[in-house]
């Protein structure tokens, strides 16, 4: 059995990930932020399905708090585990600013550019020597790096750049057997940037060839895929999970 280390698992797309590869008997590493009462919860339920996951806090805004982190990972691996890899990195860990381009500062881009591009960069860079050959990689972008959105220009912008380096990953990662790819959700029900309203559900909905926004769990399952057997000869993908969004 594998075990996998997912960010921003306490809630939304990462939560339902933790449940679904869990259910796939893999082990799960849940990260979480603020909240470790909702990150709990995940682990709890994971358990009582049969599971084993741990939860530990990461901001990965904090490129210097990396260290430490894989330490603990280590520590995990081997006290509830037994093992010294990982078979998978989600980089899932995100936030929603909705703003004009005109009116973002400073501040604000930062903060989007260090959770969503810088983060997993170094993140993944730091748990590399702790992948194990043929793990999979999964980072998490948005389908409005392929629709533009008023309001989101920052947090498409550095969702695109993750695109990106998800090929230079599976690229460079390569020669280990390493795979990289990347999901990229349309509308789903969640709490980022505040959630639907039924207004805006409704149009969201309304312009999905399907008829309605996604589900957590919509996109969890396409992530666990490529973290399992079924994924293996998926590389360097971008997999748009958005029921045809604007299409």
């Amino acid at each position: 059995m594998g075990v996998v280390v997912i960010t921003g698992g306490s809630r939304g797309i990462g939560a339902s990930a933790a449940k679904q590869v869990a259910l796939r008997g893999l082990g799960v590493i849940l990260t979480y932020n603020t909240n470790p009462e909702a990150a709990d919860t995940v682990v709890r339920c994971i358990e009582q399905a049969g599971g084993k996951a741990v939860a530990l806090k990461l901001d990965v805004a904090d490129v210097g708090s990396f260290g430490g982190f894989c330490e603990s990972v280590v520590h995990v691996l081997r006290e509830t585990w037994n093992l010294n890899a990982l078979s998978g990195l989600v980089n899932n860990a995100g936030y929603g600013l909705f703003n004009p381009l005109p009116s973002i500062s400073e501040a604000q881009f930062d903060g989007l550019f260090n959770v969503h591009l810088k983060g997993p960069f170094f993140l993944t860079q730091a748990l590399l020597p702790l992948l194990e050959e043929n793990a999979s990689i999964v980072n998490l972008t948005s389908a409005t790096v392929r629709v533009a959105t008023a309001g989101v220009a920052p947090y498409a912008a550095f969702k695109g750049g993750l695109e990106v380096l998800t090929r230079y990953m599976a690229k460079e990662f390569g020669d280990r057997r390493i795979r990289a790819n990347a999901v990229s959700p349309g509308a789903i029900r969640t709490e980022l940037g505040g959630g639907l309203n039924d207004e805006f559900e409704t149009l969201l909905a309304a312009q999905t060839a399907l008829g309605r926004v996604g589900e957590p769990q919509d996109v969890a399952r396409v992530i666990a895929m490529l973290l399992c057997e079924e994924g293996a000869w998926i590389n360097a993908q971008t997999i748009e999970v958005a029921g045809g969004y604007n299409i």
